[in-house]
């Protein structure tokens, strides 16, 4: 597996397997089981996916020693402040059954987000968290809330395909050496991405699918992904794509597929607010 050198100096496994909407107490266990078997060794929940608990029992009864699997998780809304934050930071802990967890992210840039981000600070001085991001921050957001942060985050996770390349944000962060993990890298099954003809093309001449295309796309032009399937044979199939590689001409016309628009604008009115009404994980 590829490994990204981070901004921090701790590297993170290329390709993640995401478990966003699938449902606790059995799926989310089977799935993540199923992703470590076909290799992946780096797995992306949040505190609001409302499974953390059935990856960490996964990643325990993988057999797989804990310090060779790279766990994500994101702390939600709720729980953003200062003091709400360490308290959010002990319970995805508690859940996922570990000590200390990779990569720890703000899910979503509204609120208390300084004080939320201090409480991730502290928290990888005592150990707990290795490395520390955020997520839907564009680059406009970015720039009103990093400058309060005293550590750069490492990543900043959020939408992005061959449809929606986010070639503004890429720009900003790499002055920060900050890298993009993608979710959504597969366009939601957007059979538009799918079925494009520079997609099937390639993926015609290289023998593999049309997610393979795009996940070799991304992975070769810099990005972490994080496709997400509950198919064994897909899951296994998002994996391999280190067995062949895209020219550099194949490259461009991929980029050529950029729209500049994705399906979620962090900017929105309203956003926050709306996402805290959906997603209770507390009292």
């Amino acid at each position: 597996m590829l490994e990204v050198r981070l901004n921090d100096g701790n590297s993170i496994p290329a390709v993640g397997f995401g478990v966003f909407q699938i449902p606790n107490d059995g799926p989310t266990y089977d799935a993540v089981l199923a992703a470590l078997k076909a290799g992946y060794r780096h797995i992306d929940t949040a505190a609001a996916y409302m499974n953390e608990s059935d990856v960490g029992k996964a990643v325990k009864d993988s057999g797989i020693d804990r310090s060779e699997i790279f766990i994500t998780s994101k702390l939600w809304l709720q729980d953003y402040g200062y003091e709400a934050a360490k308290k959010g930071i002990e319970t995805s802990l508690a859940n996922l059954g570990t000590d200390y967890i990779d990569l720890y992210l703000l899910h979503q840039p509204y609120g208390d987000v300084a004080g939320a981000w201090k409480a991730l600070e502290e928290a990888i001085e005592e150990g707990k968290l290795r490395s520390i991001g955020v997520s839907n921050m564009t680059p406009k957001i970015w720039k009103e809330y990093v400058p309060q942060f005293n550590t750069v985050p490492a990543v900043n996770q959020v939408e992005c395909n061959p449809f929606f390349q986010q070639r503004e944000l890429r720009a900003l962060l790499d002055k920060d050496d900050v890298k993009i993990e993608a979710y959504f890298p597969l366009g939601h099954g957007n059979p538009q991405l799918l079925s494009h003809p520079v997609v099937q093309k390639l993926a015609q001449k290289y023998d593999k699918d049309a997610g393979q295309i795009l996940l070799r796309f991304e992975v070769q032009d810099g990005l972490i992904v994080l496709p997400k399937s509950t198919k064994p044979e897909r899951i296994a199939g998002n994996i391999r794509i280190f067995d062949f590689e895209l020219t550099s001409e194949e490259m461009e016309e991929m980029r050529a597929m950029d729209t500049g628009k994705g399906t979620h604008d962090p900017e929105a009115p309203g956003v926050g607010e709306n996402l805290l009404k959906a997603y209770k994980i507390h009292d």
